[in-house]
């Protein structure tokens, strides 16, 4: 079993494999070895047969982990959040700066009662907003927007999948479930610490990367604009010349699209070919003028066929201008570049985009896709899409206007107006705080109280059935379901004894307070590699057995097993060093143009913050001794 958790962490951590598929790939090895070689009580019962490896799936905090979920998703739905985040949004420069700091504390404070990952969502596009009028790097506030998210979901029970998790490992174990608001105040004493130092240092330690849509356009000054060749334009067998195209005075082309493909600079000896689609970047003045002059040059042909339709309606009642000549209508809806994130329930979801037609779909052009901050320009149409992915686009102002309703996506610039707050938004507010209620006061347990404030938002119209299925995160799914079964096995066949045993035998953690430390050290590593609900079901039954080696006075405030399993917690929240160990972090890298290695640069640092601060929590608020 030790060598199979290995694997299982080595497969997971490499991710050659889809997370799903590894996880379904280890429950069958599960499976198989307990028909194999089963291990059987004093009854003769098989403690690894297919009833005890896949209960995992209907455990009550998995349940409660996909009914959050749903709410989260009702919450986008009827964009409850919108109008309250609306409020901190400002154009005064001069007052931006104090609205992301609102945002931040906002989002922070609401990540202890909601799940994080629709809270980011539905903030992204908000701090892009706000980044912009303050004209600040994405780089500087995306990534704390997703620690801050983190960290105000240590502060309660439901304010991450990892705290539910925990907890139902801890009653496995045999001991009483934790509470609500059990670990609140040395949660929030936590999620203060970090985000004082989220505020001060992480913005300075970022680098400051420009977009992509700015790589394309490149000075401020110039706008960019999309040229398309028809088979009777002039600029049809044009060959560039040192980098400069005839015809194309005071242009800079930025890219071309030909049959699907992207050429890119430079194109020395690139001749222009009846079809191309090329990027061009000028300013307004010389933009103007080439369209006064070559007005199809710049339309498609489904654009041009109606160009001449509304043409040939002009009749002598048309307006005219001071000279009596007559004024055509008005042309084709500008094009505009912008930037759409594909979301974690998504149907696009390991599927091409010549699998989704994307274009034929939905209108826009693909011009490339960002993943993990990195461009990929070639060969688009296959690509597999993943959550997180950022694509740039280019279409009419209308079409992309219309896919901010899409829930596949989120259009993260491109448009300026403001959506108007659903009818519904009042509705799904008051049903997830009466959820909250319910579960915080212990009217209803939380599974109980999630399931049914899940329902209730169906049944109030807050989302439909499709809906609330497409937001059951089946990575969260498989992956909780394989390690629960993981768990089991391990512990009927004595593998948790064993990793507790080598953790105990440390030399130098030989009190509580250092084994503690040393186990908040070792999740809190894990977590960045693994992922935090993984960390939460593989290493609570080893914290229990540790906390049990210990006499029952060593704590004068809390008893062990409690102050272990929110060492837990605590630990396997800081998913700060990788953007693997937490959906928001995966959710901000394309945005905030970061790499692997920017996580390591801010997060680590604030990891050892964490541990520093519980160390002084555990000696002063649990009371352990040294």
């Amino acid at each position: 079993m030790l060598l199979v958790t290995v694997g299982a962490v080595f497969a997971f951590v490499r991710e050659k494999l889809p997370l799903e598929v590894t996880s379904i790939i280890l429950l069958t090895v599960l499976l198989l070895f307990g028909q194999v070689l089963p291990v059987k009580d004093e009854t003769g019962r098989n403690l690894m047969d297919a009833q005890a490896l896949l209960s995992g799936f209907a455990n009550p905090s998995l349940i409660a982990v996909l009914a959050l979920l749903v709410m989260g998703q009702a919450m986008i739905q009827t964009d409850s959040l919108r109008f309250l985040t609306g409020l901190f949004v400002s154009k005064n420069k001069k007052l931006a700066w104090l609205s992301i700091f609102f945002i931040l504390v906002f989002v922070m404070v609401i990540s202890a009662v909601m799940n994080n990952t629709p809270l980011v969502i539905i903030a992204i596009p908000i701090m892009q907003a706000l980044a912009q009028s303050v004209h600040a790097a994405p780089s500087r506030i995306m990534m704390p927007l997703s620690f801050v998210a983190i960290l105000g979901g240590m502060t309660t029970l439901i304010g991450s999948s990892t705290n539910l998790l925990v907890s139902s490992a801890v009653v496995k174990e045999g001991y009483s479930p934790l509470g609500f608001f059990d670990f609140t105040i040395p949660g929030a004493i936590m999620a203060g610490t970090g985000f004082i130092y989220v505020l001060l240092f992480v913005p300075r330690m970022l680098r400051t990367r420009t977009s992509m849509t700015q790589e394309i356009v490149g000075d401020e000054k110039e706008f960019v604009a999309e040229l398309d060749i028809m088979p009777d334009s002039k600029l049809v067998g044009v060959e560039c010349v040192e980098g400069k195209f005839a015809g194309l005075n005071n242009m800079n082309v930025k890219l071309i699209q030909r049959a699907g493909h992207l050429i890119l600079p430079p194109f020395e000896g690139v001749t222009i070919t009846s079809g191309d689609i090329m990027i061009v970047a000028a300013t307004r003045e010389t933009l103007g003028h080439f369209l006064s002059k070559f007005p199809g040059y710049w339309l498609s042909e489904e654009e041009n066929e109606e160009q001449t339709e509304a043409a040939s309606k002009v009749d002598e009642s048309a307006q005219k201008d001071e000279e009596g000549a007559v004024v055509p209508p008005s042309g084709p809806e500008t094009r505009v570049l912008a930037k759409i994130m594909i979301t974690p329930a998504s149907r696009m979801i390991d599927m091409s985009l010549d699998h989704v037609n994307f274009q034929k779909q939905f209108g826009p052009i693909v011009l490339g896709i960002q993943r993990r901050a990195r461009v990929v320009r070639r060969r688009l149409g296959r690509i597999r899409l993943e959550a997180g992915d950022v694509l740039l686009i280019a279409g009419k102002h209308s079409v992309i206007n219309s896919m901010r309703d899409n829930t596949d996506f989120i259009v993260l610039s491109g448009s300026k107006k403001d959506l108007p707050v659903p009818g519904k938004a009042p509705v799904a507010i008051a049903v997830f705080f009466s959820t909250i209620a319910l579960a915080a006061t212990g009217l209803l347990s939380i599974p109980v109280a999630a399931f049914a404030g899940a329902a209730g938002m169906i049944g109030m119209g807050c989302l439909n059935i499709r809906q609330a299925t497409r937001a059951i995160d089946r990575k969260i799914f498989l992956l909780v379901g394989s390690m629960l079964a993981l768990g089991t096995a391990l512990q009927v066949t004595g593998g948790i004894d064993f990793l507790a045993h080598e953790i105990i035998n440390v030399p130098f953690a030989d009190s509580p307070l250092w084994m503690a430390a040393l186990l908040f050290l070792i999740v809190a590593i894990t977590t960045n590699l693994l992922t935090n609900n993984a960390c939460a079901i593989l290493f609570t039954p080893i914290a229990m057995k540790i906390a049990e080696s210990f006499p029952e006075d060593v704590a004068s405030t809390h008893n062990l097993p409690f102050i272990f399993a929110v060492t837990v917690v605590f630990a396997a929240n800081c998913s700060f060093a990788s953007p693997i160990g937490y959906q928001t972090n995966l959710l901000v890298m394309g945005p905030g143009q970061y790499r692997f290695r920017d996580f390591i640069k801010a997060g680590v640092p604030l990891v050892g913050v964490l541990w520093i601060t519980y160390i002084i929590i555990a000696k002063y608020y649990f009371g352990l001794g040294m």
